[in-house]
């Protein structure tokens, strides 16, 4: 795959694992879905890399991403993780995990998950584009407008459009891949075997 990849994944090892098994392969389960949340709040002004290398003590300082434990977390909590070079070190940030966990247990008491109101914005189904090169993926959409300004009103916050676009891509919602990667086909075939095409 490596000669076709999609061209922003090639500057590491990494990237290009997270590229061929995780980007655009359609997620709808809360566990992934609120993971690529919180990281994507963690991420807006970074590289994404910058959030990938610390993914994994991300998931351990933060419980798993357990939005059950995450809500719980207290002043001292917070103040513990600023303190923590393994992450991010931005009040705003990690502030921003916990209100988001709580709203996403709001979500959850009102009888929905995260997923269902997620992919309501794409009407349940997987936005297939077939850009071909990186300079036509945008930075956002009507749908991730959509988003933003609805996942605000229920509370959430970093969620702005552009960030809410790229957690689209990242959890399929949105199909980016080129159509010269052959991750691109890949996908349309996990999508069609979910019934989300």
């Amino acid at each position: 795959m490596a000669e076709k990849r999609c061209g922003w994944c090639l500057s590491s090892p990494l990237y290009q694992q997270y590229h061929d098994e995780e980007w655009g392969r359609p997620a709808t389960d809360d566990a992934t879905l609120f993971e690529f949340l919180l990281l994507e709040g963690a991420q807006a002004g970074l590289a994404w890399i910058t959030v990938l290398n610390k993914r994994e003590h991300y998931r351990k300082v933060f419980d798993g991403f357990d939005p059950q434990k995450i809500a719980r977390y207290s002043p001292k909590k917070i103040e513990k993780l600023l303190q923590d070079p393994g992450i991010i070190r931005n009040r705003l940030k990690v502030e921003s995990a916990v209100r988001n966990a709580r709203a996403t247990l709001a979500l959850w008491d009102a009888g929905q998950t995260l997923g269902e109101f997620l992919w309501q914005f794409t009407d349940g189904r997987v936005l297939v584009n077939k850009r071909r090169s990186l300079k036509q993926v945008p930075a956002t959409t009507a749908e991730s407008d959509a988003m933003s300004k609805a996942l605000k009103k229920a509370g959430f916050n970093f969620v702005g459009s552009t960030i809410m676009y790229a957690h689209m891509q990242a959890t399929g919602m949105v199909n980016d891949h080129l159509v010269t990667c052959p991750a691109h086909r890949e996908c349309l075939d996990e999508a069609a075997a979910k019934k989300l095409l």
